[in-house]
């Protein structure tokens, strides 16, 4: 059997892919195709992808019965710091040294990934992972 957290990235990932092609739809959207400048369809569709994101990870990755509120005000400090940072320095790339604002999207996205996994994996659901009715679940059908 694989390894509960090699499981538990891969599922990450999954999710994430998911809510990344929201984010890559809603940019391109904005961005290539109604012409918004980079920051502001960056922003529109980090939030869409977050919320998605979350939604799922909470439930299915990490299997949390957290406080929901409290769970999401933990994510919202993470993107307190990232969505400032990921804006100023991808308007910056975009802008100033003139990359792609496709590519710079992607390599923010990447980042994102990165980054949120840990946050979440190590600090928003460390104490409560496989806690929720789904694991439980799991748990007495074996």
């Amino acid at each position: 059997m694989m390894n509960k957290e090699l499981v538990r990235t891969l599922k990450f990932v999954l999710f994430s892919v998911s809510a990344g092609v929201i984010e890559i739809v809603v940019f391109a959207l904005m961005y290539n195709l109604i012409k918004i400048p980079w920051w502001p369809s960056y922003l529109t569709a980090l939030v869409l992808s977050v919320l998605w994101n979350f939604t799922f990870n909470r439930r299915y990755t990490f299997k949390s019965a957290n406080n929901v509120p409290i769970a999401m005000l933990k994510v919202a400090a993470f993107y307190a710091v990232f969505t400032p940072l990921s804006t100023l320095g991808g308007n910056y790339l975009e802008q100033t040294v003139g990359l792609n604002g496709n590519i710079v999207t992607l390599m923010v996205m990447a980042c994102n990934l990165v980054t949120e996994y840990l946050y979440d994996r190590f600090f928003v659901f460390r104490k409560t992972i496989d806690t929720n009715d789904v694991a439980n679940k799991k748990t007495s059908d074996n």
